[in-house]
C-alpha cells in the first residue's frame, strides 16, 4: 500500500513548507535527501500521453517508464519495462517480451493489458477513456494498426507500414506507461492524479506552487538515493537566480546566459551543459497576411541579425540556426545549408517587390517556456531588427501556458508570428509535426503557420518510412533545402542546454533527450 502524503519523513514535509514559500529566499535552506528543482511553468498535466513541452516532460520521465528508454547520455534505446524486443524481416511487426513483477503505483500490475490500453486510449477514438485526452503527440504512434496481447508478459505491435522512429518514439515522454487503474478512476483528472512504474511516484500539486514525488522503494530499476523531489514553477528567470543563489533551490534549468558566469565561478554551484537536438524558431503566418508571400518571409530571415542574438543576448550559448533538422542529427543534418546573412537591405528590397513595405505585424511572445531562449529580450531584438526594415512589429506577451493554447490553436486570425522551441528526439520528429499540411491544427497537428509545400510533405513521408540510413538521410537533406528556401519560420537558434545545481548534489547530468532523469541524483 502506497504511503500518503502525510506519511512522508520530516525532511520531506519541511521540503513542502519550502515549495509553499512559508520561508522567504533569504532563510531558505533546503533539506537533506531532497531536491528541490526551480521549474520555468506550471506543468499543463501530469499525464504523459496528453502533454508536449519539456517543462512537463521533465517531471513526468520521473513518475514513469517506457517500453524502452534512451540509454544514460545517448538518444540510444535500451530495454525498460520491455526486457527485449523482436521485429519482423518486413518492419512490420514488434513483439516485446515485458519485465515480469512490476506494479503500478497503486498497486496493479504492469502487463500485456495495460500497454495495450496506453495505446488504444491514444489511438482508438471508440476506447471508452479516449474522452480523457487530447493526445497532441500520439502522431508519434500514427502507423500502429494493431496492439495485441499475446500472454500476459507479451505484446505484439502490428504497423500499417515500416516507420523508422518507432522504437525511439517508444522511449520519448509519449510513449510512458500510465496506470489503466488511476485513468479509470480519475477520468479526465489523471492528470492530477498521476500512477505509473517509475523511480518516484505523485504525493501532491499545489497549484502555481510546487508538484511533489516521493521516493518508489520499490522501483524495478533500484530505489532511488533521494526521499522526494519537489518542482517549484518560477516562471521569472531573475527569481530563479534569486532563489538559487540563496539556497531556496538546489537545480535551476535553463539559466540565463548572463548569470552562467556567475554560477561558474562559485564554487558552491555546478554549470551543467550538453549539446542536443533542439530548434528555436519563429513560425510565420504562411496562410495570410504579410507572410503568405515567400519573399516577405525571406526579408524577415535577411532582416533578423541572429548572430547579434546569439552572441549578445544568449551569450554564446547557442548556435545560429538554418534548418527544421538540428545538428546535433549529424547523419541527417544538411551541413550545405548556410544561414540567412544579416542583410537589411536585401530585406528591403524584398519587401518592395512584394509590395509590403510597412506591413503590420503581431508577433506573440512567452514570458518564459521550455527551450524558448531569453524569449522577451529575444523577442524585443527581433521586433526592433524587424522594424529597422520597415516592418510595424506589435508584440503581445503571454504566459507559457496561455500562450501555448494559442498558438497551439493556429496563427489564423490572431497573429503573424510566434516564437516556437521543441526539443526532439529524431529527425522527423518536428518536420512531421510542425511543416506537413496534414499537420495543420485543424488535422491536429502543430503547423500552427499553415507552411504548405505538396514536395516537402512527400520527402517527410517517405523518409519516416525509410529503413535504409542513407537513403533517409539523404530524403532529409532535400527537404530541409526547400523548407530553407520557402522560409515558413525565421530560423535562429540551437541551443546547448544548461542547468546549475548546488555543489552538494551527486550524480546529475543533462540528457540529449532534453529530459530529466533524477532516479540515481543524491543530496547528502
Amino acid at each position: 500500500m502506497r504511503r500518503t502524503l502525510g506519511m512522508l519523513s520530516g525532511t520531506a514535509i519541511l521540503a513542502l513548507g519550502l515549495a509553499a514559500g512559508l520561508m522567504g529566499p533569504a532563510a531558505a535552506q533546503t533539506p537533506p535527501n531532497v531536491l528541490i528543482v526551480g521549474q520555468i511553468a506550471e506543468p499543463q498535466s501530469l499525464d504523459p500521453h496528453t502533454v508536449t513541452a519539456a517543462n512537463d516532460f521533465r517531471i513526468v520521465v520521473n513518475i514513469y517508464d517506457g517500453l524502452v528508454r534512451y540509454a544514460d547520455g545517448t538518444l540510444e534505446v535500451e530495454p525498460a519495462l520491455a526486457t527485449d524486443w523482436e521485429i519482423s524481416e518486413d518492419g512490420l511487426t514488434y513483439t516485446f517480451t515485458l519485465r515480469e513483477g512490476v506494479n503500478f503505483h497503486d498497486g496493479t500490475p504492469f502487463n500485456a493489458e495495460a500497454v495495450k490500453f496506453n495505446f488504444d486510449r491514444m489511438l482508438d477514438e471508440n476506447h471508452p477513456f479516449y474522452g480523457t485526452g487530447p493526445f497532441p503527440l500520439s502522431f508519434n504512434f500514427e502507423s500502429v494498426e494493431n496492439v495485441e496481447v499475446v500472454d500476459d508478459l507479451t505484446v505484439r505491435f502490428t504497423l500499417s507500414e515500416p516507420f523508422a522512429p518507432f522504437l525511439s518514439n517508444l522511449a520519448y515522454p509519449t510513449g510512458l506507461i500510465v496506470s489503466p487503474a488511476a485513468v479509470e478512476a480519475n477520468g479526465e483528472d489523471y492528470g492530477r492524479n498521476p500512477a505509473g512504474t517509475g523511480a518516484y511516484r505523485f504525493a501532491q500539486w499545489q497549484s502555481n506552487t510546487s508538484v511533489v514525488l516521493e521516493a518508489n522503494p520499490e522501483y524495478w530499476d533500484g530505489a532511488p538515493a533521494l526521499e522526494a523531489l519537489v518542482f517549484r514553477p518560477i516562471t521569472d528567470a531573475n527569481t530563479r537566480v534569486a532563489e538559487m543563489l540563496s539556497g531556496g533551490i538546489d537545480v535551476m534549468v535553463e539559466v540565463p546566459p548572463d548569470n552562467i558566469a556567475t554560477f561558474a565561478d562559485d564554487p558552491n554551484f555546478t554549470v551543467h551543459e550538453a549539446t542536443g537536438p533542439h530548434v528555436w524558431y519563429v513560425m510565420l503566418n504562411a496562410k495570410e497576411g504579410p507572410f503568405a508571400d515567400p519573399r516577405v518571409r525571406q526579408a524577415a530571415n535577411y532582416a533578423v541579425n541572429k548572430e547579434g542574438l546569439v552572441n549578445d543576448i544568449l551569450q554564446g550559448t547557442a548556435e545560429i540556426s538554418d534548418s527544421p533538422v538540428p545538428p546535433a542529427f549529424g547523419w541527417a543534418y544538411n551541413d550545405e545549408l548556410e544561414p540567412y546573412p544579416y542583410d537589411p537591405e536585401r530585406a528591403r528590397e524584398l519587401l518592395a517587390e512584394a509590395g509590403a513595405e510597412g506591413a503590420s505585424l503581431t508577433f506573440y511572445v512567452t514570458e518564459g517556456g521550455s527551450g524558448m531562449l531569453d524569449p522577451v529580450n529575444m523577442g524585443t531584438a527581433i521586433q526592433a531588427d524587424l522594424e529597422a526594415v520597415g516592418f510595424d512589429v506589435s508584440i503581445e506577451t503571454y504566459e507559457f501556458n496561455t500562450f501555448l493554447g494559442l498558438v497551439n490553436a493556429g496563427l489564423e486570425g490572431q497573429a503573424d508570428m510566434a516564437q516556437m522551441a521543441w526539443m526532439t528526439n529524431d529527425p522527423d520528429t518536428l518536420p512531421f509535426l510542425t511543416l506537413r499540411t496534414d499537420a495543420w491544427p485543424e488535422a491536429g497537428g502543430f503547423n500552427s503557420g499553415y507552411y504548405s509545400n505538396p514536395e516537402v510533405d512527400t520527402l517527410i513521408e517517405e523518409a519516416r518510412v525509410e529503413t535504409d540510413p542513407e537513403a533517409r538521410a539523404a530524403l532529409y537533406r532535400e527537404m530541409q533545402t526547400l523548407v530553407f528556401e520557402d522560409a515558413p519560420w525565421i530560423f535562429v537558434a540551437n541551443w546547448r542546454q544548461n542547468a546549475v545545481t548546488t555543489a552538494n548534489v551527486e550524480g546529475f547530468s543533462l540528457q540529449p533527450s532534453f529530459l530529466l532523469m533524477l532516479q540515481d541524483v543524491a543530496k547528502p
